[in-house]
């Protein structure tokens, strides 16, 4: 047309184009060639079916920056006021980097909304948690987990009972502390370490806990446990109902917990054979305490892991904020005694 305009941008396939936009390069090299054949702006606003502000924008457009002027510009502001500062969004990455917690409970921490939270993990690719190995936060296949959730009325309807065996810490530390130097003297099996069992119930209503490392987990350990739980629960304000458990031998078998049940007149459930998840609030807690006692601080003997359960709980029940409790602590949904 003898307007000494090239093709440089005129294929489609290296362009994107608004949703929205009226005209696409073609359109708007075709108005530029129009004005330069002397087409007055209102002749090519009606042939083209658009507003005269369009036309003299990209009539505008090419006299400032050529043709590279008729491509599309991104429609991010050029500035953003309200958006959370780079120190602000470093401290959020760090938080969830250290300790591994969701939204809710970093922004609590931090004093911004949740959904502000969520939105700088996802514009910094943080993976999500439930993506995630829970100890080292290694981001692993997803689990398959139940889409049912429930939620009994009151504190001691139904609590959940289960037992988690760890590894006991020789003295002077293990791997955690030493590395592959405190396996040595276990290589070849010529000291046994053994096992903690930590023993834990957690009401359903409230999620209230209370945990204790023992020696083993036979049926007369485990009901004697569940007494002293009830006792605790008790003093607490938590008068049991109903416990649920799973189907090993030192709950289903055992006389003993036949017995402290009887006792103190507990309905005893049992879950499904393969359904884990109907107990699922002790199995979270069980992960819970792996994370937040059992490996999250270095120890260099059994006993002061030990040691440290208590005050975890104390924290756990009073002042953690639990993200199903609406970031409240376990003991926001007690009574006061």
């Amino acid at each position: 047309m003898g307007c000494g305009l090239s093709k440089a941008h005129s294929n489609p396939e290296v362009l994107v184009s608004h949703g929205n936009a009226r005209t696409l390069f073609h359109g708007r090299l075709l108005i530029v060639q129009r004005h330069q054949a002397g087409w007055p702006q209102a002749h090519i606003a009606k042939a083209m079916g658009i507003s005269r502000k369009c036309v003299k924008t990209w009539i505008d457009r090419y006299a400032a920056d050529g043709e590279a002027g008729l491509v599309d510009r991104s429609s991010r502001p050029h500035s953003m006021p309200t958006r959370t500062s780079p120190d602000v969004e470093a401290r959020v990455v760090e938080l969830r980097r250290v300790e591994r917690r969701g939204q809710d409970w970093i922004g609590a921490e931090l004093g911004l909304a949740p959904r502000t939270v969520a939105r700088i993990l996802r514009r910094h690719r943080v993976p999500y948690l439930h993506h995630c190995d829970p100890i080292t936060g290694e981001v692993i296949r997803a689990s398959k987990v139940t889409a049912v959730r429930y939620e009994r009325e009151r504190p001691g309807e139904l609590v959940h009972m289960d037992v988690k065996k760890l590894g006991r810490i020789p003295d002077g530390g293990g791997w955690a502390a030493l590395g592959r130097e405190a396996t040595g003297a276990h290589r070849h099996k010529k000291e046994l370490i053994g096992f903690d069992f930590v023993h834990s119930v957690v009401d359903d209503h409230t999620r209230y806990a209370y945990s204790e490392v023992l020696e083993d987990e036979k049926g007369a350990t485990c009901a004697a446990f569940f007494l002293r739980a009830a006792a605790a629960f008790e003093a607490a304000g938590i008068t049991i109902e109903s416990l649920i458990t799973d189907n090993h031998l030192s709950y289903r078998r055992s006389h003993d917990m036949k017995s402290a049940t009887a006792l103190l007149g507990v309905k005893h459930i049992f879950i499904r054979p393969m359904c884990p998840w109907q107990n699922g609030k002790v199995e979270r807690f069980n992960r819970t305490i792996q994370v937040e006692w059992a490996y999250r601080h270095v120890f260099t003997s059994n006993d002061e892991r030990t040691a440290a359960l208590a005050p975890y709980l104390e924290r756990y029940n009073t002042q953690r904020r639990h993200s199903a409790l609406g970031g409240r602590p376990p003991i926001s949904r007690l009574s006061p005694t």
